[in-house]
């Protein structure tokens, strides 16, 4: 189980936690969720038992880890479907879903499919794909989204974005925000 609170915790625990979730993040971020548990705790400095005795499962670091993106991505979608203007919020979902992807290659394959059973992900994936289809349904009825565009369709413009974290972080930003301009393109009712 994991540790919920975290403040309740000794300095010492406290700072073991911190070093694992920092060096979790880091490694998560530049090689996505096949890093080994072992690797993690020694980048934190820490040993596997102190590892385990916070995060017991993979999927338990992963959430506690990936916690801040997943609320940037909640705040993302949220305001992207809360825009009046249909299509103009796809449009900033899709460009700051990108951004997002490319700063952290780890983040996205956790969200989409790698720990279905994470708990806080299930939960917010389940709302977030809710808000996400309305969001496409009323783009579509404006005549601004394809008609053919499937959820499957926003799905494979994020999972194609993971390659935008192998490049050196200079070049991340522009090169995400020029994949978000192709991918809204092609998905434009005009296109």
């Amino acid at each position: 189980m994991t540790d919920g609170l975290p403040h309740l915790l000794r300095s010492d625990a406290q700072s073991n936690r911190d070093r694992v979730l920092a060096a979790a993040r880091e490694l998560f971020a530049t090689e996505g969720l096949g890093v080994p548990m072992r690797e993690i705790s020694r980048r934190a400095g820490v040993g596997p038992a102190t590892l385990y005795r916070r995060f017991p499962t993979k999927p338990d670091l992963v959430a506690a880890a990936f916690a801040d993106e997943l609320s940037a991505c909640r705040a993302i979608v949220e305001d992207g479907a809360a825009d009046p203007a249909p299509w103009r919020g796809l449009q900033s979902v899709i460009v700051e879903l990108t951004e997002l992807n490319a700063r952290n290659h780890g983040f996205v394959e956790a969200f989409t499919s790698q720990y279905p059973d994470a708990a806080d992900f299930t939960t917010h994936r389940r709302e977030l794909l809710h808000l996400l289809t309305s969001l496409v349904r009323r783009a579509q009825e404006s005549g601004e989204l394809r008609a053919d565009f499937v959820m499957n369709d926003l799905m494979l413009v994020l999972l194609a974005g993971r390659g935008l974290a192998a490049l050196p972080p200079s070049r991340r930003d522009a090169a995400a925000r020029r994949f978000a301009d192709l991918a809204i393109d092609a998905l434009r009712a005009s296109a």
